[in-house]
């Protein structure tokens, strides 16, 4: 039990790292706190509470982590700092040696972080062994942002060979339906028009509950009040006809996928001990593109695996360069503590990571530019975010377009149709004009 009267009148300020998921999870947080009587810092306070919800990804990820814990650590020196996430799950004792650092709570204490302040007992690391994260514990982000991020699915049960992320949040678990129908019902009586499925691995949903993504699915669609539905990261070879033909006919769930394909080389994906093969990726792509001509299509790729050879990168780059897909997501491999993928023993070096990265992103600058380019001079339905006063605001199409409009408030948080008129300055976005 937690006494309020312990936080009343106290500040907090919340930093995030990593994925759409961890942002989720945050703002639950955010939210408890605010139940308790302490208010979100104000930009330039100095807050009584830090908590840093982390990201461990990659090497990278850590050391931004690192950073981050030591820079906010300057801007607030009084403040009790509390880490979490991925990164404190993993490595607690790394964190816990950070000058500054007060508490470090597991994945299994994400959501108990006020009871642990004042239970810590002087103990700065409370984390759980990831055999024992079995509970889905619900999160929606309700930020600054027009999105809604609506957590529905947690942890992985595969097992890829270069990721930590089982180690790191646990086993395949998800949310009933019903609950989450609850959560999304929610976000609309909040004023929410967008809501995006956020998961570890939400083509799994349901393991946990003898459901299936289809249902959840079919049902989040009739919530007539949420205006757009967007699904997060899906694998796939889970992401059926099914969802793609319910996706093409339905008017809320939007014509926009981000699907994991990691390598183009079908010899890269069995070191990666991917359940997939080139061909079904390939099959996933055209299904999406006859059925929705108009659909952005994500894909992430990981450049650099232990056992890429140079011949394994061109197969890679080429398939790549084939697939009728809008923008890649280019990621080094990064070499993981307990990952299968240290066993493989032909290693490439990080140079030759890095020219491949560079490769695999002109590839999908020019990928975006022309996908963008087709859209020029279209109508569209933007819905706008929220901006500062007198900066750019910026929105998002059916299709993923990001838009930039001169600032309106009037335009926060409604869907207008809008005349795609060219390039912006920075060429980060398309210009829009208001249509009638």
């Amino acid at each position: 039990m937690t006494d309020s009267y312990i936080f009343e009148n106290k500040t907090a300020a919340y930093y995030t790292l990593g994925c759409k998921l961890n942002f989720a999870e945050t703002s639950t947080i955010g939210r408890e706190f605010a139940t308790h009587g302490v208010r979100k810092a104000r930009q330039g306070e100095n807050a009584d509470f830090c908590i840093i919800n982390t990201c461990s990804v990659t090497e990278l990820a850590d050391k931004k982590c690192r950073q981050m814990i030591r820079h906010i650590k300057r801007l607030n020196p009084a403040a009790f700092m509390i880490v979490t996430g991925c990164y404190a799950q993993l490595k607690p004792a790394e964190i816990a040696a950070i000058e500054g650092v007060d508490l470090v709570l597991g994945a299994g204490q994400k959501s108990d972080i006020l009871k642990y302040i004042q239970n810590s007992d002087n103990k700065n690391i409370i984390t759980s062994p990831t055999k024992d994260l079995k509970t889905f514990i619900p999160s929606c982000s309700a930020d600054d942002r027009t999105r809604h991020f609506l957590k529905v699915q947690d942890g992985c049960d595969y097992f890829c060979t270069y990721c930590t992320i089982p180690l790191a949040r646990g086993r395949s678990r998800n949310g009933k339906i019903s609950d989450l129908l609850q959560q999304a019902r929610k976000v609309a009586q909040e004023g929410g028009k967008e809501i995006v499925l956020t998961g570890v691995n939400i083509g799994d949903f349901g393991k946990s509950t003898g459901e299936k993504l289809i249902d959840l699915i079919r049902e989040l669609d009739k919530i007539t009040d949420i205006q757009r539905f967007r699904i997060s990261s899906i694998e796939p070879e889970l992401l059926s006809d099914e969802i793609i033909t319910f996706v093409s006919e339905s008017e809320r769930f939007m014509p926009h996928f981000h699907i994991p394909l990691q390598s183009g080389s079908d010899a890269v994906l069995r070191l990666m001990n991917r359940h997939y093969d080139t061909k079904l990726f390939r099959n996933r792509i055209e299904t999406i593109k006859r059925l929705m001509p108009r659909a952005f299509i994500g894909v992430d790729v990981i450049v650099g695996m232990r056992g890429e050879t140079e011949e394994y990168f061109a197969d890679s780059k080429r398939f790549i360069e084939e697939l009728p897909i809008s923008q890649l997501h280019v990621f080094n491999y990064s070499e993981r503590a307990g990952t299968n993928a240290l066993k493989i023993k032909s290693a490439v070096s990080p140079k030759e990571r890095q020219e491949r990265s560079k490769q695999l992103l002109e590839l999908s600058d020019n990928k975006l530019y022309n996908f963008y380019e087709n859209y020029i001079g279209k109508k569209a339905k933007i819905l706008f975010e929220h901006a500062r006063k007198g900066n750019a605001m910026y929105g998002f199409s059916e299709n993923y377009i990001k838009t930039e409009i001169k600032y309106d408030s009037a335009l926060c948080n409604e869907i207008r149709e809008v005349t795609l008129s060219g390039w912006n300055r920075e060429k980060t976005a398309l210009t829009a004009e208001l249509y009638g």
